[in-house]
């Protein structure tokens, strides 16, 4: 599985979270500004005197290569320092945490592990979770009730939502009413306007996942400024410095995210806020993570990250 590190500056360089680092190099200011942040021992987790590939990692999870791939993305499993090439490597430790977390649910910890990584795609398949129409499940997806987590572009070049079964599961269990009956006025209005949150929902969750994971002040807002478009990155980020920084440090496109052009091109806007307000709400939190980054740059006498 390789994924594609997003650039601010829009130069690509791919990496293989199984293992294989690859393809265009970046400029050494960016590799000196990643290297910095992915070298922090602090961040190498628990156990992290024993490495093993993500292969081997997925393996020894009784995971297939989606399913450890979303347990990445979720944070259930953590990853451990690179390799010197990039290559991403996983703490056995970690490993061994994340199997005593499962068992401590109850039953086999495989299973539970699974249950918690697995996802249903299209409204079709959503909807018999739910055990509702595929009508109803658009509608409360649309309206934001139901939250994608991840998605993938059809032979169609459709948008094709992926949703996590347990939290739909969750929302049955919890929203009973909502399945049932007629749609209330909020929804109402928003069907009437032809809304559709979906997109601005899942970036949302997209970029939480994202912060949790960055540790440093210059990686927070070089999430934060990888979801907003070029102009207003300029327009918060004036030093061209600062942006070769921010850009060496911008996460990679979701796993999932195609690499055929035509696809790509479908899927490339579903990275970038787009309403005004959900602009203004990145463009605000970026600024506030630039005056942190800025500041512990004043106090290292080096900008970027330590």
């Amino acid at each position: 599985m390789r994924k594609q590190t997003g650039s601010v500056l829009g130069e690509p360089m791919t990496v293989d979270v199984f293992g294989e680092v690859g393809a265009q190099a970046q400029p050494d200011v960016r590799a000196q500004a990643r290297a910095r942040t992915e070298s922090r021992p602090e961040d190498a987790g628990p156990g992290a005197g024993a490495l093993v590939s993500g292969v081997q990692a997925a393996g020894e999870l009784g995971l297939s290569r989606t399913e450890f791939a979303r347990a990445l993305q979720l944070g259930i499993v953590r990853p451990g320092p690179p390799a010197p090439g990039g290559a991403a490597r996983y703490a056995r430790a970690e490993l061994e945490r994340v199997r005593a977390a499962e068992a401590l649910a109850g039953g086999g910890w495989q299973e539970a592990l699974r249950e918690r990584v697995a996802t249903v795609a299209g409204a079709e398949a959503a909807a018999v979770v739910l055990g509702v129409g595929p009508s109803r499940f658009t509608r409360l997806a649309r309206c934001g009730h139901l939250v994608p987590v991840g998605y993938r572009i059809n032979r169609y070049r459709a948008v094709v939502w992926l949703y996590l079964t347990a939290e739909l599961r969750e929302f049955a269990a919890r929203e009973p009413a909502m399945l049932r009956g007629t749609a209330p006025p909020a929804d109402r209005a928003l069907m009437a306007a032809k809304a559709d949150l979906r997109p601005r929902m899942w970036r949302g969750r997209h970029v939480g996942l994202l912060l949790r994971r960055a540790a440093d002040p210059w990686e927070r807002a070089a999430v934060l400024a990888s979801v907003l478009p070029e102009e207003e990155v300029r327009q918060a980020v004036p030093d061209p410095g600062e942006r070769i920084v921010l850009a060496a440090l911008a996460p990679p496109p979701p796993y999932g995210h195609p690499q055929v052009p035509a696809a790509a091109a479908v899927a490339l806007p579903l990275l970038k806020a787009g309403p005004p307000e959900e602009v203004h709400w990145y463009r605000t939190s970026l600024d506030f993570a630039l005056s942190g980054a800025r500041g512990q740059s004043k106090s290292t006498g080096e900008r970027g990250p330590i």
